[in-house]
């Protein structure tokens, strides 16, 4: 079990963008993040996997300090190395875990790993990524915008991966801004709002979960609208 405890995150100029945070995540499950652009939802993600420093608060995995040994992550934004090829890459994380192969495992995605990664597509470059994630073998899997740029069918296999490793009892941890991609696969959800877990949701709440969200979006923007209408008129 992941426990996120009084977490509070602070930028230059005095920003706190996270304030007294609580999250469990129990094993065994898929659970989904979802919040507007700049509720904190990757500020979150980078502080867990120790990448921010923490202003306050502490993480525990397994009632003991939480490590990245612990933990793969898959940020939004995936590094590449220049003139790398995609075995190049996944090779160094084979290192990491011998078990890991390389040849089994992109005969789910059928990249061209004799190729430099920097001719792939956003697409591929995901997958890449995502294999990456995967060779590590760790039981907490934190996954940020997984989804972006793949075809249907990646998206489709990605979900599937995911749910077994879940049923191998893998913590996964996924923010989507496609709220369909997480309603399908998640054993609950967070909201995040106002710098903190609002509410958390399970399935059967998922539906009120999007009025909810939705709800504020129409209210925002139906506010903003009306103010650009009436400075027009």
């Amino acid at each position: 079990m992941l426990e996120v405890k009084d977490l509070t995150i602070s930028y230059q100029k005095g920003i706190t963008v996270i304030e007294n945070l609580h999250l469990v995540l129990e094993p065994g499950k898929i659970h989904g993040i979802v919040g507007l652009n700049g509720s904190g939802k990757t500020s979150l993600l980078n502080a867990m996997y120790g990448l921010v420093p923490k202003k306050s608060g502490v993480i525990y995995w397994q009632n003991n300090i939480a490590t990245t040994q612990k933990m793969a992550y898959l940020e939004t934004h995936n590094f590449f190395y220049a003139k790398m090829t995609g075995w190049e890459y996944l090779r160094l994380f084979q290192l990491k875990n011998p078990q890991f192969d390389i040849h089994q495992w992109n005969a789910l995605f059928d990249l061209p790993l004799q190729k430099l990664v920097e001719n792939y597509s956003t697409g591929m470059k995901k997958k890449l990524a995502f294999l990456g994630v995967l060779a590590l073998d760790r039981p907490m899997l934190i996954l940020d915008e997984p989804y972006n740029g793949v075809d249907l069918e990646s998206y489709s296999k990605i979900q599937t991966v995911l749910q077994k490793l879940a049923q191998q009892g893998r913590t996964i941890l996924i923010t989507s801004h496609i709220f369909e991609s997480l309603t399908v696969i998640c054993d609950q959800i967070s909201f995040l709002q106002h710098k903190k877990i609002e509410r958390m949701f399970v399935k059967g709440e998922f539906d009120q979960l999007e009025q909810e969200v939705f709800s504020f979006l129409n209210q925002q923007s139906s506010r903003l609208i009306d103010d650009l209408l009436n400075d027009k008129s």
